[in-house]
């Protein structure tokens, strides 16, 4: 893989797309095509888990993946992707060392890839579909994990579903978007605009939501898929996802979180500071905190040395999570 053209992309293109409350639009995903174009020698895409569109009963249909367990009893794994991304794409560099020893199981959510197209995006929502689709599946607990945004889903899918909640892993994330002067200005500012155009945001969405086959289609070369993959979440639901984020503020009851938990750290990350990272972590009871030293893209542009960290996270919350006294309890 050329390193060198991929962090190209995740600095001017993807990245760009996502850092704070700040979005490049259009000059972002030209950005990206034009850093994925440049670069001609990709590796084999990973054999990916099928997935399927689900009907979630009074909630709508969102493409799911359940790769099964791997062995009787698995723990099973709820994977949260971040911001305008899919679940295959922020977790497509993990699923082949994770899934021969857990049960995956992941969906796009609201306004992202084939996600639920609601009248508005809310994170309440987005946790509830994904407490849905494990009923839907058969499955009690998991381990909740999540990326950037999806570490915010992970957090309230504990603090409404704590009986499903084993245990937490939270990488590249924060208790809250809104931290400072420039956050308090931006995120209001942006709620009134939300207000006024969400009915133009959600029919554009739906343009590009409704012109996606219904999974996506396989292949073998990263540039190509991740491409397409990126393409399927429409730049036009970034505003309304980011003002609901900028509403998200977990600090207040970060300390009542009483399941085994796991912060990985990005280093060198500007999208979510480093020290609101750090501060996340401070507010869990117990919580262990695992660094790395890249950026906020490391889950694929820096794979080699985040994936090992974050792998060692998801294991010591497993084991943990067994070892609790609830499992304790249950298993007496």
């Amino acid at each position: 893989m050329r390193v060198r053209a991929l962090r190209t992309v995740g600095r001017k293109g993807i990245g760009a797309v996502v850092v704070g409350g700040r979005f490049g639009g259009r000059q972002a995903v030209r950005a990206a095509r034009a850093g994925i174009r440049r670069t001609q020698r990709f590796p084999d895409l990973p054999e990916l888990p099928e997935g399927t569109l689900v009907d979630l009963p009074g909630r709508g249909t969102v493409f799911a993946v359940d790769t099964g367990a791997p062995y009787p009893d698995a723990p099973t794994l709820l994977l949260f992707h971040g911001l305008a991304t899919t679940s295959y794409l922020t977790w497509f560099s993990s699923i082949e060392e994770l899934r021969p020893h857990y049960r995956l199981v992941m969906l796009d959510q609201r306004w992202h890839g084939r996600g639920i197209l609601s009248d508005r995006f809310q994170i309440v929502d987005c946790v509830d579909d994904a407490a849905a689709l494990l009923e839907f599946l058969g499955i009690d607990e998991v381990v909740a994990v999540g990326y950037s945004m999806g570490g915010a889903l992970a957090q309230v899918f504990w603090r409404r579903h704590g009986d499903r909640t084993a245990g937490l892993v939270l990488a590249s994330t924060a208790a809250c978007w809104k931290m400072n002067l420039g956050d308090s200005l931006f995120y209001p500012m942006l709620g009134v605009a939300n207000a006024a155009l969400r009915s133009h945001y959600r029919h554009r969405v739906g343009l590009v939501h409704g012109a996606l086959p219904e999974v996506p289609p396989p292949g073998t070369d990263l540039s190509e898929w991740a491409w397409a993959e990126f393409r399927s979440t429409s730049a036009w639901a970034l505003p309304e996802v980011l003002g609901e984020l900028g509403s998200f503020d977990a600090r207040e009851w970060l300390p009542e979180i009483d399941v085994p938990t796991a912060v990985v750290i990005t280093g060198r990350d500007y999208a979510i500071a480093t020290s609101r990272q750090r501060e996340l972590a401070a507010g869990i009871k117990d919580a262990k905190v695992y660094e790395t030293p890249g950026g906020h893209a490391s889950v694929v542009f820096d794979v080699e040395r985040w994936r090992p960290v974050f792998l060692k996270a998801v294991d010591d919350v497993v084991e943990r999570a067994h070892h609790s006294p609830r499992r304790i309890r249950e298993r007496g």
